[in-house]
């Protein structure tokens, strides 16, 4: 969705790097700026664990935003000049991303010590995609994102495929300006591409202004996307629905209210049935927005036990059309 950490406008050009965990840019959402199957979810901490150590900002920032993805000037930019963007020092970046990192993988064996998602992972037609690259903004460039969770879930119980996982997520993306995508995808050269887009078209940038993208420009882009990858080579490709969003918290959330900005699920279902209605398999991942725990404060963005949600959906769709 959009990109919960700055009041600046997204960066339309997201870079192509090899780097295997990245995505960013910026909007107005904060002061600067299961069991797949029907039923339980796993027993999972419902907020990301907060580090009281660090400004709350820099926290947020550095989950939400990766600048070598999306500025590709700075592939190859080392960890003290990155953590300098965030105003911290290499040692304080280095232990956020390594307790992200915990955290999800964490997640992970969660989800692993259920054994229908256990089973779901061994069913993962993986044997011939040994390279899985992710499309989306920040719902999958956070760094507790579904697309982070599976990295772990794949790694941890089926080490000897040697699967590898490339995030280019870019947060506040849209499909428009996630067809500049095209030439980082062909530089990664994917077996398996699963993307996320749509809940940043969906956004009403002023009370009472149409959607940031019209539906018509956004089936569009999403059909493009796919037929240029394709083009370049074979590809397997899944599709995940935006997210619903809780339209109540979205409407009282202090900064959408400051900046004008909105979101509908009418806007996000009407996305979603457009995927739904393509001819590649697609993982829906509206689940009840109401529902406690599974999202930040903004209505908008998962926390860690909505991403555990998400990347059930997936692995259980996935692992049921092998």
């Amino acid at each position: 969705m959009t990109d919960p950490t700055t009041e600046a406008t997204p960066d339309s050009t997201p870079g192509a790097t090899p780097d295997s965990t990245p995505g960013a840019t910026p909007d107005p959402t904060t002061g600067a700026t299961s069991d797949s199957t029907p039923g339980a979810t796993p027993h999972l901490e419902t907020e990301a664990t907060p580090h009281p150590a660090f400004d709350p900002m820099a926290v947020r920032l550095v989950r939400f935003q990766r600048p070598t993805t999306a500025l590709p000037y700075l592939a190859g930019a080392d960890e003290t000049r990155v953590a300098a963007l965030f105003g911290l020092d290499a040692p304080a970046y280095r232990a956020l991303l390594d307790d992200f990192e915990r955290q999800t993988r964490q997640a992970a064996e969660t989800l692993l010590a259920r054994t229908d998602f256990a089973d779901a992972v061994d069913r993962l037609p993986l044997n011939d995609s040994p390279h899985i690259v992710a499309i989306g903004e920040s719902t999958t460039a956070d760094r507790l994102s579904w697309f982070e969770i599976l990295r772990h879930a794949v790694t941890l119980r089926r080490p000897a495929d040697a699967v590898r996982f490339t995030n280019l997520a870019v947060s506040g993306c849209t499909t428009t300006q996630a067809l500049s995508y095209t030439p980082a995808l062909a530089f990664q050269r994917p077996d398996m591409v699963l993307c996320m887009l749509g809940g940043n078209d969906a956004q009403h940038p002023a009370p009472g202004a149409p959607t940031q993208v019209g539906l018509p420009e956004t089936q569009r882009n999403l059909a493009l996307l796919h037929d240029l990858a394709r083009q370049r080579g074979p590809v397997r490709w899944t599709w995940l629905t935006p997210s619903a969003v809780d339209e109540s918290r979205v409407a009282e959330y202090p900064h959408f209210r400051r900046a004008g900005i909105s979101w509908a699920n009418k806007d996000i279902d009407e996305i979603a049935e457009y995927l739904l209605d393509r001819p590649e398999p697609t993982v829906d991942t509206r689940f009840d927005a109401s529902a406690e725990g599974l999202y930040l404060d903004d209505g908008v963005h998962l926390d860690i036990a909505g991403q555990c949600e998400v990347v059930t959906a997936v692995v259980h769709a996935m692992a049921g059309a092998a």
